[in-house]
């Protein structure tokens, strides 16, 4: 038997939780210009998720099998992340978003698995629901976005971050629609898709560096966080970071003595980059130890199929996803 291909870049949108993140919505709905899906003042035009593969299980399953994917990891919908909303909308947003998630992946167990909904917003909150929903609900992962209240190395996520390695569980990071609910943050982007295009690497790359240059990794040596699409520009910008972290005092004493390369190395990205060229950079930039295969499942840029790197990376999913190995699966 082949190894198994496992998709851990794959959003779910949870219908039933519409509604429940007060005026924020999220809401689906059709006006003149067609339908739309709306979180806060913030309208993504033309958008219709009825009958596609986010909303649609049977559908999802259908298209998993024509891209030869065995198992895939259901993560929240980028638009509801709502990480800057007030904390009592989020909590029950979250809350019942997971419920959701938990029924949805249970119903799919060999197929299926699924990763909460957190937040960031209120820390106590999101500790208490990622063990809510990882030791009572089965979920695996937490799923955040890349843009919190306050940066990612702030001394007061340090208890959320503990909490990841004593529960043993790994953090998908993952951009919002830029500014979240409010729309791109800076107006330029809201022009040619730009906060899809440019938006999401800009964030992924400040994550990653972020997290090195912040300390995070040295305060928190066992904890995993993955970030999507190769981490937006680093690979390209590698050699950039790596220059000036040497001889910058910002730069924490691990990035000094090792160097940058070596500590981003400690996180872990999915490989959904676009172009060969871009593949191969990452691949030569960040090896393949710390990749996993992701598809953004559905979405515009998706593969059409589960090619050679998807079954390679098996063994580091499978890894990063604390589960047992496949019955009769090469390693």
């Amino acid at each position: 038997m082949t190894a198994q291909v496992i998709d851990l870049h794959a959003h779910a949108v949870i219908e039933s939780a519409y509604g429940l993140a007060g005026p924020h919505g999220p809401e689906a709905g059709r006006d003149e210009r067609g339908p739309y899906f709306r979180i806060g003042p913030y309208r993504m035009q033309p958008m219709d998720y009825r009958g596609t593969v986010f909303v649609d299980v049977a559908r999802r399953l259908e298209r998993m099998d024509e891209l030869g994917i065995d198992l895939q990891l259901l993560s929240p919908n980028p638009l509801t992340m709502f990480h800057r909303i007030e904390a009592v909308h989020a909590i029950r947003f979250c809350r019942a978003h997971n419920d959701a998630m938990a029924e949805l992946v249970a119903a799919h167990p060999e197929r299926l698995l699924g990763a909460a909904a957190l937040p960031m917003q209120d820390v106590d909150a999101a500790v208490a629901e990622l063990e809510r929903a990882t030791t009572e609900l089965g979920l695996v992962a937490a799923y955040t976005g890349t843009d919190w209240p306050t940066p990612l190395d702030a001394p007061e996520y340090d208890p959320f971050y503990s909490a990841l390695v004593a529960l043993d569980v790994p953090l998908f990071l993952h951009p919002a629609s830029t500014g979240g609910d409010a729309g791109p943050d800076d107006p330029r982007l809201g022009r040619f898709d730009l906060t899809l295009l440019l938006g999401y690497a800009y964030e992924e790359t400040l994550a990653a560096a972020t997290l090195v240059l912040g300390g995070v990794l040295d305060r928190h040596p066992d904890l995993d966080v993955c970030v999507s699409h190769g981490g937006g520009a680093m690979p390209f910008l590698l050699p950039r970071f790596e220059a000036m972290a040497r001889f910058r005092a910002w730069a924490p004493e691990s990035v000094r003595e090792h160097g940058f390369t070596a500590v981003l190395k400690k996180l872990w990205f999915d490989a959904h980059v676009d172009g060969a060229a871009a593949r191969q950079l990452l691949l030569d930039k960040i090896g393949d130890d710390r990749l996993v295969w992701g598809t953004n499942f559905g979405g515009w840029d998706a593969p059409r199929e589960a090619d050679e790197l998807a079954a390679r990376l098996t063994p580091n999913a499978r890894r990063l996803l604390r589960l047992e190995p496949a019955p009769g699966a090469r390693p």
